[in-house]
């Protein structure tokens, strides 16, 4: 008699768009059923985000599962006992809406052939390449903590969008090794890997760094550590956007250049290896100045120049997280069981360090959040953003629901009010709004009043000191609401759709803010008036005191975690596995 699988009937019963099975009761099943996953797995098409870690019984994915879970864009992986043809009857099949894939841990040796592995029986020729990508919107892949010892240059055809690759803790000893197909290859008419800015190959066995890893345009980051590299090839110093290189745990012939990996930043050992190292002749010069022109060919060509370049170094964006367990006083979110039926999926951080005092800084912050609601947040239906002044925030949260007729917020710019009442009189404009301006739609949170059509409870995040501030995908409070003197933020993001999305909209938030603040560095504008107005059209408390001076510090990402009412954990945000997807244009200190 087959295991009964009480996690997918509530998935199939909820049309849940996550679902993670792991611990020894799913071990336990999996092993019964003969390593393999149920089938009814592969009757859940609404999966946007699956997660199967830790689970040494589990052999195969089983036949289909590409096919079965088209919308999947997060695939965990993490800590099986997968190999490729396990791997290869699952991933068989082309997953267009994949962005994160994490392998790690499983003993893999070689990769499948939907990665660019062979995957066929020993001695078999490789299948032919499929016309197009496997994985076209693949952002991240973790294959660390297994047994590779070489890639294949299938890669580079299957996954082209990749930014970050993470082979840490494998038996590798060439790098790029096979990863890089040869020019010309069909299929990749803007050569291999493009995007890729991140390069994680740590504790490797990796001897030959070789000179085509200038080939890779994007590369930012690049992690060597602990391999048995005897040299560091000049070509890196080639490579046009290179910012960070770890080469710590090498045993490196070129002692000073030993020392140097040792104990100083990546832009000066870059320029001794520029320099041709130490000792080097007239010869090496000469093909110091081919590569110089090279460089600068390329740069050209990427719409830079070496001044643009050392701009980029010197206000590129960074955000540093600081981890639950660094913070003393953490803001902590508790989630009431009632959500799951309304708005089940909530991320919150807090974010220090921003600056909106300056000229019409304010303005463009509260423009870009309402250009994401239009965007990445599709109007506001698969998700919404709430911004809050940290300082105003009373923890410990809670994210509750509340019938309408008791739920009462004072929204942005009015007077505290009941929720029902506040639907029933921004109804009441709208209606107005389409008489005055003749034409049936109507701008402003008018347009969301139905995404809480039918719902006997609304959402809403509740302070310490039971007041609400914040009624997704409505409005937000005025006890919290930002202003020009705001310096840290408190962030959070609601969706009745997916967690994943959550954490998606939260990231490209966090960039934005980001990029925003360096706008702000870089031009000098005067503190004063930005004369906007907030999300429900209330006038803006400001106060002119004595401006801050803008600093290159990174703004600071503080982990929030948020429980269910027992105290476990639902979500950390952000994780290890955060922010990857903007990882080629913010650097993460974590």
């Amino acid at each position: 008699m087959a295991a009964a699988w009480p996690e997918l009937e509530a998935a199939a019963r909820e049309r849940r768009r996550e679902l993670a099975l792991a611990g020894p009761a799913v071990a336990e099943r999996v092993a019964a059923g003969g390593g393999r996953l149920p089938a009814a797995l592969l009757a859940l098409p609404l999966l946007q985000s699956l997660e199967l870690s830790g689970c040494a019984a589990l052999r195969e994915l089983g036949p289909g599962l590409a096919a079965a879970l088209p919308a999947l864009h997060t695939l965990v992986l993490r800590g099986n006992a997968l190999g490729p043809a396990g791997l290869g009857a699952g991933l068989g099949g082309p997953l267009p809406a994949l962005r994160l894939l994490d392998l790690s841990g499983n003993g893999l040796e070689a990769l499948p052939a939907a990665l660019g592995g062979a995957a066929g029986p020993a001695g078999a020729p490789a299948a032919d390449p499929p016309a197009a990508p496997a994985f076209p919107q693949l952002r991240s892949l973790n294959l660390s903590a297994n047994r590779l010892r070489e890639l294949g240059p299938g890669l580079a055809r299957a996954a082209p969008q990749l930014q970050a690759l993470l082979l840490s803790g494998n038996r590798l000893r060439a790098l790029p090794g096979g990863l890089l197909p040869p020019a010309g290859t069909p299929g990749l008419p803007g050569g291999p890997f493009p995007l890729l800015s991140r390069l994680e190959a740590a504790d490797n066995e990796v001897a030959e760094l070789g000179p085509d890893i200038a080939a890779l345009p994007a590369l930012k980051s690049l992690d060597v550590a602990n391999n048995q590299l005897r040299e560091l090839p000049a070509a890196l110093a080639d490579c046009p956007r290179l910012k960070e290189a770890n080469f710590r745990g090498n045993q490196l012939k070129d002692k000073r250049l030993e020392k140097m990996v040792n104990g100083c930043q990546t832009k000066a050992i870059l320029e001794y290896l520029r320099a041709g190292g130490r000792g080097r002749g007239k010869a090496e010069s000469a093909r110091e100045e081919a590569r110089k022109k090279k460089r600068e060919k390329q740069q050209k060509k990427d719409g830079g120049d070496g001044e643009q370049d050392e701009l980029e170094e010197a206000s590129k964006l960074l955000v540093k997280v600081l981890h639950v367990s660094e913070n003393p006083a953490p803001l902590v979110v508790k989630a009431s069981p009632g959500v799951r039926d309304v708005r089940p999926f909530i991320v919150c951080c807090v974010l220090k360090g921003v600056n909106l005092k300056p000229g019409n800084a304010l303005k463009r912050f509260l423009s870009a959040q309402t250009k994401l609601h239009e965007d990445i947040c599709e109007k506001r239906t698969a998700a919404t953003i709430a911004t809050h002044d940290l300082q105003l925030v009373k923890g410990p949260l809670i994210y509750d629901v509340q019938p309408p007729d008791e739920l009462k917020i004072m929204p942005l710019g009015r007077k505290e009010i009941k929720a029902k009442d506040l639907l029933r009189q921004l109804q009441l404009e709208a209606e107005e709004q389409r008489k005055q301006k003749k034409r049936q739609n109507v701008s402003g949170l008018h347009k969301y009043l139905q995404l809480l059509d039918g719902k006997d409870n609304y959402p809403c995040l509740v302070d310490a000191e039971g007041v609400v501030i914040s009624f997704p995908p409505i409005t937000n409070s005025e006890k919290t609401k930002i202003r020009k003197d705001t310096r840290d933020l408190f962030l959070e993001v609601t969706s009745d759709t997916s967690l994943q999305i959550c954490k998606d909209v939260m990231d490209t938030l966090i960039l934005k803010i980001a990029e925003l603040n360096r706008f702000t560095l870089e031009n000098k504008e005067d503190s004063g008036s930005d004369n906007e107005s907030d999300a429900l059209g209330g006038p803006v408390n400001l106060n002119p005191s004595q401006n801050v001076q803008p600093t290159n510090f990174p703004l600071v990402v503080e982990q929030v975690r948020v429980v269910d009412t027992d105290g476990n954990l639902k979500v950390l945000y952000p994780s290890k596995t955060d922010l990857t997807t903007v990882s080629s244009l913010l650097t993460v200190i974590r």
